[in-house]
């Protein structure tokens, strides 16, 4: 195991108070200001972000919509909903709003199969509150997993076989096994890493082109990379407390990774930022969600 400290980049200083949900999409940077309610996308060669969306509820993360540009599935509010090209929401569920405490939808991804994943959490991190959803393409949302305090980070292997859950506030990383036909789950989720004290919360998360997993660490400033068996291969400091969600160029290279000022008592310019790492490994693009209830 290595530990790098990296030459990390700003590539957006936007102060964001909860930047997450990082994705390569067609040959954009997408990612999400949660508690803002804001979508944004970086090209390739700028610096300014555009808005491509800003919603009145919280904004956890998107997935594009298989066939139809500009139009998104969103883990946002209490539920999971439709967002057309015009900022539109048409909900297809709203399972939170059943939970006995306050709580809000968080990151999501889609799996190589077209279904959309998403968790979610209590607004005070109530343990066992979060729950992990699956959205099916005829727009059925389905409860996979309870009892969980902070869903997050949900990330795919390339056969859609395992799938990597971070429950944030337990300080683990779970490892399910899926079938990529149906989708259901494959006996209990096992723990995959669990980092020690003062070692950081796992929060987002990606896996590489050699099949290895990134881990942002909420508190640690640092992101992790770990191998199929689970040994840890790296690890790579940031210069923000707070990193949320790491998302790799399809071409190498880079590594992008969400911050938050959220929390942090002395922000800097870092905290709250969008920030390029190099790295020598690339990552697929973000899958569609190949829904038949498109917008």
């Amino acid at each position: 195991m290595t530990s790098t400290a990296a030459s990390a980049e700003v590539l957006v200083d936007g102060g964001y108070e909860l930047a997450e949900g990082g994705r390569w999409v067609d040959g954009r940077y997408v990612y999400v200001d949660i508690l803002d309610g804001r979508l944004r996308e970086l090209r390739d060669g700028t610096t300014a972000p555009r808005e491509l969306a800003r919603l009145d509820v919280p904004l956890g993360a998107v997935a594009p919509v298989a066939d139809r540009p500009g139009a998104w599935i969103a883990a946002a509010g209490t539920g999971i909903a439709l967002l057309t090209p015009d900022g539109t929401l048409e909900w297809l569920d709203r399972p939170e709003d059943r939970t006995p405490v306050p709580s809000r939808m968080n990151d999501g991804v889609a799996d190589p199969a077209g279904r959309f994943w998403a968790g979610s959490m209590a607004y005070d991190g109530t343990r066992g509150a979060g729950s992990l959803y699956r959205t099916d393409p005829d727009g059925t949302v389905v409860r996979v997993l309870d009892g969980l305090a902070i869903a997050n980070g949900p990330a795919f292997t390339a056969d859609g076989s395992t799938l990597y859950l971070a429950d944030t506030a337990m300080g683990t990383v779970l490892r399910c096994r899926v079938d990529p036909v149906s989708g259901d789950l494959l006996g209990s989720p096992e723990v995959f890493a669990r980092p020690g004290a003062g070692e950081g919360s796992p929060d987002g998360m990606t896996v590489d082109e050699e099949g290895c997993l990134w881990v942002a660490l909420w508190g640690a400033g640092a992101v992790r990379r770990y191998h199929p068996d689970g040994r840890l291969l790296d690890t790579v400091t940031v210069p923000a407390p707070h990193p949320t969600s790491v998302c790799l160029h399809p071409d190498g290279g880079r590594l992008f990774v969400t911050t938050a000022r959220y929390g942090v008592k002395s922000p800097t310019a870092a905290s709250g930022a969008v920030l390029g790492v190099p790295v020598p490994v690339g990552g697929p693009p973000a899958c569609s969600w190949r829904g038949h209830r498109a917008p």
